[in-house]
C-alpha cells in the first residue's frame, strides 16, 4: 500500500548537491547553542485568538504565551497559500525565485533548507505532522534523500482528515495512523521527544506542523465544538450579509479546531517547563495563511488574497533573555529562517533572501517600520487577478497587473473597509507605496508579469483546479532550472 522505491541516483543527487552547499555552513556545533521548538498552523488568520482581540474564540494558552513572547503584529505571509509558504520558510527564499508558487509542487533538492542547515550545525532534527513540500501526491511515502535535512520523521504530504489521519516514519513505507484526533496524537509524540532530549546536550530543532483549524471544520472535537453555539458570535463588520449564514456555521468548527490547538500549544509549553528545556529554547509559534470566513464577500474556506483575513498571520517568538513586548516591525515569511539562524549564532548561508531581525530584536523596541511583500503569482482562486503587495507596520498596498487595486489604513480601518486607491487626499501616500513595492520587487528581481510567463518560465504543467495535480499516479512537477 502506497510504496516508493528510492533509487539510489537520487541519493547520488542528493550528495552532489548538499555536501558542496552545506560546507560554506560552519560546521561545528557548540553545546549551549539554543533548542527550537517551532508549532506552525493551517489556516490561522491573526485576528482568530483572545490576545489579539476576538470575542469569540477561547484561546487561553496562546494567550498565556503571548504575554510572555515578541508579538509580531504585522507578520504577513509571502503567499498566502500552503505549499508556496512552506517553501519559503524552509529556504528563505521568495517564490518567485524559487518557482514555488504553486500547491502541490516538489521543493528541490538543490534548496538549501532550514533542516539541513541546523543538522549540519550538530542540532538534532525532527519533523511532525504535515510537510507538503513533496509534491509526489498527498498520500505518497517520502524517502529520507526527500525530508530535506529532518532526521526524526512522523510525517504525511498532506491530509485534513484529522480523525484518521496517516503518516510515515523511519525509512519504512509503510503507512501507519494516528490515534484520534491528530493534533493531539501529534503533540504527544512531541512532548515525547522533547523528554528524550532533556537528557541531552545536543541542541535539537523540532518542528510540529499542525493540520488544523483548516478545513474541513466539522471534524473538530466533538466536545470543543459544544464550546461555539454559533447564536452568540460576534461577526466583524466586513462580512457580507448574504455570507453570514455559511460563516456562523463553520466559525463553530473553525473555533473549536483553534481551541483543540490552543490545549496542543499549552501541553508542549508545560512539557518544556517540566524538563527545564524551557531555559534553553527559542519557541515559535505561527500559521502559513489566514482564512476569509466570508469578509469582503469572498466566500469562507478561501485564501490567497491579499487581504488581513488571508495574509496576515500570528507570530510568536519566545526566547530566553528577551524583552517581552509588541513589534509593529513586518516580518514577512522569507525573514523567518535567518532570524532564527542569528538568535542561534549560526552563520546565514548566502542563498538566503530574507531579512536577519535578530539584532534589531535583541536591541529591544518595536523595531523599525519596512516593507513585507505579498504575492499570489499564478492564482487558483476564482476571480483572483494576480497582485503584488506590501505592508507596512501602517499600510497594505496592493496592485494587479494594470493598476493599483488596494490600500488600506490598517491603523484607523482595522477591518480594510475603505479602500484608499486614488483618494485625492492620500495621493503622495499612493505614490510613496508604489514607490516602496517596487523598489522590494527589483531587490527580489520580479517583473510582475502575467502568469502564464511564470508557469512557461517554471515549466509547470498545471490541473483543471488551476494548481499542480493531487494524484499520486501523476508526474511530480518541481521547478525546472533556468536556462533549460
Amino acid at each position: 500500500m502506497m510504496k516508493h522505491t528510492i533509487k539510489s541516483s537520487l541519493s547520488l543527487l542528493f550528495v552532489a548537491i548538499f555536501v558542496p552547499m552545506i560546507a560554506n555552513v560552519a560546521k561545528a556545533a557548540p553545546p549551549d547553542k539554543p533548542n527550537v521548538v517551532f508549532v506552525l498552523v493551517d489556516q490561522w488568520r491573526a485576528s482568530a485568538f483572545g490576545y489579539t482581540g476576538d470575542p469569540n474564540v477561547k484561546t487561553p494558552q496562546i494567550d498565556k504565551l503571548a504575554a510572555q513572547s515578541l508579538r509580531f503584529t504585522n507578520a504577513t505571509s509571502v503567499c498566502p497559500v500552503c505549499t508556496p509558504y512552506r517553501a519559503a520558510l524552509m529556504t528563505g527564499r521568495f517564490p518567485t525565485t524559487t518557482g514555488m508558487f504553486l500547491n502541490d509542487l516538489h521543493l528541490p533538492l538543490s534548496e538549501l533548507c532550514m533542516g539541513d542547515i541546523f543538522k549540519s550545525q550538530g542540532y538534532d532534527t525532527a519533523y511532525i505532522g504535515k510537510w507538503h513540500l513533496d509534491g509526489h501526491g498527498r498520500e505518497s511515502y517520502i524517502p529520507p534523500p526527500r525530508r530535506q535535512g529532518f532526521d526524526y520523521w512522523k510525517a504525511a504530504e498532506c491530509t485534513h482528515d484529522y480523525r484518521t489521519s496517516h503518516y510515515y516514519t523511519g525509512d519504512s513505507p509503510e503507512v501507519k495512523f494516528w490515534d484520534g484526533y491528530d493534533a493531539y496524537a501529534q503533540t504527544k509524540d512531541a512532548q515525547s521527544y522533547l523528554r528524550d532530549h532533556a537528557k541531552s546536550d545536543k541542541p535539537f530543532l523540532l518542528f510540529l506542523s499542525l493540520g488544523p483549524p483548516h478545513f474541513p471544520h466539522d471534524t473538530a472535537p466533538d466536545e470543543l465544538k459544544k464550546l461555539y453555539p454559533p447564536e452568540k458570535f460576534k461577526l466583524p463588520p466586513n462580512i457580507a450579509p448574504q455570507k453570514k449564514t455559511a460563516v456562523l456555521r463553520e466559525l463553530v468548527g473553525y473555533y473549536a479546531h483553534c481551541t483543540a490547538l490552543d490545549q496542543c500549544v499549552g501541553d508542549l509549553r508545560s512539557t518544556l517547563n517540566e524538563t527545564g528545556l524551557d531555559k534553553t529554547t527559542i519557541f515559535v509559534f505561527t500559521s502559513d495563511h489566514g482564512e476569509m470566513m466570508g469578509a469582503h464577500d469572498v466566500e469562507p474556506l478561501q485564501k490567497q488574497w491579499p487581504f488581513d483575513e488571508s495574509a496576515h498571520i500570528p507570530f510568536l517568538l519566545q526566547y530566553p533573555g528577551a524583552t517581552v513586548r509588541d513589534v509593529a516591525m513586518p516580518i514577512n515569511t522569507p525573514d523567518i529562517l535567518p532570524t532564527l539562524l542569528g538568535l542561534v549564532g549560526v552563520p546565514i548561508p548566502k542563498t538566503i533572501e530574507g531579512e536577519d531581525l535578530s539584532p534589531i530584536l535583541k536591541a529591544g523596541g518595536a523595531g523599525p517600520d519596512r516593507a513585507a511583500l505579498v504575492m499570489s503569482v499564478s492564482p487558483f482562486t476564482a476571480n483572483m487577478p494576480e497582485y503584488r503587495g506590501i505592508r507596512t507596520n501602517r499600510y497594505t498596498f496592493v496592485r494587479n497587473l494594470s493598476e493599483s487595486w488596494l490600500m488600506f489604513d490598517n491603523q484607523d480601518d482595522p477591518y480594510q473597509m475603505r479602500n484608499l486607491v486614488n483618494d485625492p487626499d492620500h495621493a503622495e501616500l499612493q505614490r510613496k507605496l508604489e514607490s516602496d513595492l517596487q523598489a522590494s520587487l527589483k531587490k527580489i528581481g520580479d517583473e510582475f508579469k502575467p502568469r502564464q510567463y511564470y508557469l512557461e518560465k517554471w515549466g509547470y504543467k498545471i490541473a483543471p483546479h488551476g494548481s499542480i495535480s493531487y494524484n499520486k499516479d501523476e508526474p511530480a512537477q518541481s521547478p525546472k532550472p533556468i536556462g533549460e
